[in-house]
């Protein structure tokens, strides 16, 4: 007996899912998609098929029962390639997605600009803070608003140290969890060495006043050195697990080495999220619980791998996921999920961009795919990753990600459940060349645009 599977991105359709008690089946496997899948059926799997290309195994079932068919490529059956082929008795019933909810976000909040600085890539606060914002300029400045009004002095100042172009720069900043005791702060920016290497610093706050950094009190915990210019990440953030996580761009768009030509390595630290401790150890610890910390080779510092250039990530702190948002070739661009619990994914650059193939002769081990996929248009040309509305004052919001992209501007939401996207719309706000994303202290949220202004998303009031 002969059964034809058909694998697309992300599900499997069978001619039949039942067969006798007894029958030897010949399951003729077809990858449909356009990312490689393989089927895995009572202890029986094809190999990673690339799009395109088909396997038969022969599986015989002695006995009645149901038996669970699946892909085994990482996220894959979580996405919905899972299934239960059954013997000797009936299929069992799929049950239907759940329906998005109704609900429609759009025009429930305004934009509300609350500052200008020269180039704003970063809104954030020390924790608990209701009354600052910190403003991080691409420039080499970090700018206080404090009580709406833009204080005259920086908080801190690095241009001298700063290499600032087109995509280097300062690039974040991140409080440490108990920064209103310690006074510990981050930040990541390019640094006038070599070719704009990536730096991660430490500084300490004024000994007097909260509004003013020491600028003589850093301490180099790690440089990245650049292949190129271009392809920074720069992301930092504070985790549940009070771990620093740093995101690494490939380091190089092909103008030295070809397109994500470090993107699957893991001996470095290029295309990766990263996650220290850098308050213990000289310059750092790497936590216990890093995916690499014990394989050969590796650097046990890589948290995620397989990127391109993760320029914003963000951790939602009531679900511990983080979602990525990975600028994309010339195709594509794409959202990526690291859920609660997990770590070590390969994203898949430079094999895939976004969910279509990208380099063919590339070697790319148990690729996931992205959880939002987006082909390029007029106004998608970069995607810019946002953060997960907590904010109090804009319920209808609550546990949805926020994300745009710099060409369009459109602030976008996503409604996601169980690894999935349930719901989608825009918020009917668009942000002229959009760079980022942010939150306070408080919640509220916050984004910035190549043009200098720096916005707050609020209520609007009937």
């Amino acid at each position: 007996m002969t059964v034809r599977v058909v694998a697309r991105n992300y599900s499997f359709t069978l001619s039949r899912e039942s067969v006798a008690a007894g029958a030897t089946v010949r399951f003729v496997v077809r990858n449909a998609g356009n990312t490689v899948h393989d089927f895995v059926v009572h202890g029986h799997r094809t190999r990673l098929l690339a799009p395109g290309r088909s396997q038969t195994i022969t599986v015989r079932f002695p006995h009645r029962g149901h038996f669970t068919y699946l892909c085994s490529v990482p996220g894959h059956a979580r996405l919905g390639m899972k299934g239960a082929f059954a013997v000797g008795t009936r299929a069992v019933s799929q049950p239907a997605p759940p329906a998005p909810p109704p609900v429609t976000v759009s025009g429930m909040a305004v934009l509300t600009q609350v500052a200008t600085t020269e180039r704003p890539v970063l809104v954030t606060s020390p924790p608990g803070d209701d009354r600052r914002i910190f403003v991080v300029d691409q420039t080499g400045v970090v700018r206080v608003v404090e009580d709406g009004q833009l204080l005259p002095a920086p908080f801190l100042d690095l241009r001298e140290k700063v290499h600032f172009s087109s995509e280097p720069g300062l690039l974040s900043l991140a409080f440490a969890p108990d920064y209103a005791e310690s006074g510990l702060f981050y930040v990541a920016y390019n640094a006038n060495v070599g070719n704009g290497d990536l730096r991660l610093s430490e500084f300490h706050r004024d000994a007097t006043n909260p509004d003013l950094a020491n600028p003589y009190s850093e301490r180099i915990v790690l440089t990245i050195p650049k292949p190129w210019e271009n392809h920074n990440g720069g992301m930092l953030q504070f985790g549940p697990d009070d771990d620093l996580y740093l995101s690494v761009g490939d380091g190089d768009s092909g103008v030295v080495y070809p397109p994500g030509f470090f993107a699957q390595s893991r001996d470095e630290l290029l295309g990766d999220i990263l996650r220290i401790d850098p308050r213990h150890g000289d310059p750092y610890t790497v936590p216990a619980g890093n995916p690499f910390v014990d394989v050969a080779g590796a650097r046990p510092e890589i948290w995620a791998y397989g990127l391109r250039n993760p320029w914003r990530f963000w951790i939602d702190p009531q679900t511990d996921d983080m979602y990525i948002g990975d600028a994309g070739e010339g195709a594509r661009e794409e959202i990526d999920l690291v859920p609660k619990g997990t770590s070590g994914q390969n994203f898949g650059w430079p094999c895939f961009e976004g969910t279509v193939q990208f380099d063919r002769a590339a070697q790319c081990v148990d690729p996931v795919p992205p959880l939002i996929d987006i082909p390029h248009a007029p106004d998608v040309c970069a995607v810019i990753g946002g953060v997960v509305a907590r904010d109090p004052r804009l319920p209808a919001l609550a546990g949805r990600y926020l994300y745009g992209d710099f060409c369009g501007g459109k602030l976008e939401t996503a409604a996601v459940e169980n690894g999935k996207v349930v719901a989608s719309d825009d918020l009917g706000l668009d942000v002229p060349e959009l760079t980022s994303f942010g939150m306070d202290g408080v919640g509220r949220i916050y984004a910035t645009s190549l043009t200098g202004a720096v916005y707050r998303l609020d209520p609007k009031t009937p």
